[in-house]
């Protein structure tokens, strides 16, 4: 990889070429509903099992890196999807993000899957190395951030947080962006998880079909838990206008 402003070498952008067509190929390979593993990507790309481990030592580092890109991917559909809402509106651009999240889960269920649903066995990890700096866990982060800053709801102190909480917000292992969110604000971090696991919970019990199909369909538990997470961060009395973007959304 090349540093600073300095060029790339020729060998250099050849292997970052070669890292991108082995992600074209995983995720050509789940879009089929085909195996993925190292054997089948070295095929799909004609080239050899061994020569593709010079870039990719083992199938956990090929779930690392794929997960990755398409977690890159997936968060540019988020924040173009949030940028429909005004930028001074930041409770419909969080609606927004999160009705685009749930429609990509349900389209690309292995994608999800792959990215948000595999296992993190050590988090000396690359994989939870990866996961912090997550692409989707970092822009929710942000429209927290700016939801908090336009409508001041109430967050917890540190003091307030089980000791284990308030040292996972101070430093965070999860894709939580804090570098704007001043230390003692970090129980912001909290009110996130708890939007996340929300989020999370009922997307990911829909795409597998956990769920009353005609619930799914209808899209009602979705709302009902964003309804749920509106009344948690103060947006209760605006529900009104939020329940009308979101089942337009969901239309849509």
């Amino acid at each position: 990889m090349a540093t600073g402003t300095q060029e790339p070498t020729r060998r250099e952008r050849q292997r970052e070429a070669t890292f991108e067509e082995i992600v074209r190929a995983s995720r050509e390979l789940l879009g089929e509903g085909a195996e993925l593993s190292l054997r089948a990507v070295a095929g799909r790309m004609g080239m050899t099992a061994p020569a593709l481990y010079r870039y990719v030592a083992s199938y956990q580092e090929l779930v690392d890196l794929v997960a990755f890109e398409i977690d890159k991917a997936a968060t540019e559909r988020l924040v173009a999807a949030a940028a429909t809402a005004p930028a001074d509106d930041p409770a419909a651009r969080l609606i927004c993000a999160a009705v685009e999240f749930r429609a990509w889960a349900l389209v690309n269920a292995r994608e999800f899957s792959l990215c948000f649903a595999n296992p993190v066995a050590d988090s000396s990890c690359l994989r939870r190395e990866l996961l912090t700096a997550s692409s989707s866990g970092h822009f929710f982060t942000d429209l927290m951030h700016d939801l908090w800053e336009h409508h001041g709801f109430p967050i917890p102190t540190l003091d307030e947080l089980p000791p284990a909480v308030a040292e996972a917000v101070r430093d965070p292992l999860i894709p939580a962006k804090v570098d704007k969110i001043a230390p003692a604000d970090r129980g912001l971090v909290w009110v996130y998880m708890q939007g996340w696991t929300m989020l999370y919970g009922v997307v990911t019990l829909e795409v597998f079909g956990h769920m009353d199909p005609r619930v799914i369909t209808s899209g009602e538990m979705f709302i009902d838990t964003v309804h749920a997470f509106c009344q948690r961060v103060a947006l209760a009395d605006d529900w009104g206008r939020l329940e009308a973007l979101l089942r337009e959304r969901l239309a849509a």
